[in-house]
């Protein structure tokens, strides 16, 4: 024990505050449309969304953040320029917007909130493993939530938010919903990823698959990707604690 504890103390704070991990500008985000150039109503950008995320109407791309996952084939095809892809990771949906929240704001917030700290129950109902593995990362030493307060449970009934990935498969619906009723008020649902939050998965049409999370449980947050970022994940909190 001794020598943990001087391992400890020569290695000292090796933990960075996860608001100083911002994604690079070449990181692919968000998708934009830029207003200053008009579309010429070609139609390739939407042929090409794999998620159908993006639709033309009246000669104006509208584009589903929910669903896309960032690929970039639309900004490739565009032959007239107007679409931009941003390194912008802030795309959780809710009402209102927090904006910029440090990590000691976050902390009190969920004390504030809750008066201890926040537990979540995480659920894969049918992901490809890619959000489960960028949700892992939150727990690391770069972003460690568990200084602020965050703890994951094994069980429902630990719980005060649900985080789903992947799309609702047959195989899973029980378990979905027997774990959302297991969940003890007040609780929220955070669909994680364009797959769940969407239902346009990039699996195609299946007999297995029923499509998003909120056609089965209702969804309090909304964080699309694929994968989102782990400061994607952590800004979704945030807007969770807000609803909450």
């Amino acid at each position: 024990m001794l020598k943990v504890w001087r391992k400890v103390i020569a290695t000292g704070n090796v933990t960075e505050p996860w608001e100083k991990a911002v994604p690079p500008e070449r990181s692919r985000g968000e998708v934009v449309v830029q207003q200053n150039i008009p579309c010429q109503g070609c139609n390739h950008c939407a042929n090409v969304c794999p998620t159908n995320a993006i639709k033309v109407y009246q000669g104006l791309p509208m584009i589903n953040q929910r669903a896309c996952i960032f690929c970039g084939l639309c900004v490739e095809h565009c032959e007239a320029g107007c679409l931009k892809q941003t390194s912008n990771y802030k795309l959780a949906e809710l009402g209102g917007s927090l904006g910029e929240n440090s990590g000691s704001e976050l902390k009190r917030q969920i004390r504030r909130t809750l008066g201890r700290s926040l537990h979540i129950r995480h659920l894969d109902i049918g992901s490809c493993n890619g959000c489960d593995f960028e949700m892992n990362h939150v727990c690391n030493p770069i972003y460690d939530i568990q200084q602020y307060g965050i703890d994951f449970v094994a069980s429902p009934r630990h719980a005060d938010l649900l985080m789903v990935t992947g799309p609702v498969t047959r195989n899973s619906t029980q378990a979905l919903r027997m774990t959302y009723e297991a969940t003890p008020n007040p609780k929220l649902v955070m669909a994680l990823g364009a797959c769940a939050c969407s239902g346009e998965q990039i699996f195609g049409e299946s007999y297995a698959i029923r499509g998003a999370v909120d056609s089965q449980v209702p969804v309090d947050i909304y964080v699309p990707g694929c994968p989102p970022r782990p400061q994607a994940i952590i800004h979704g909190l945030m807007l969770a604690l807000d609803r909450m």
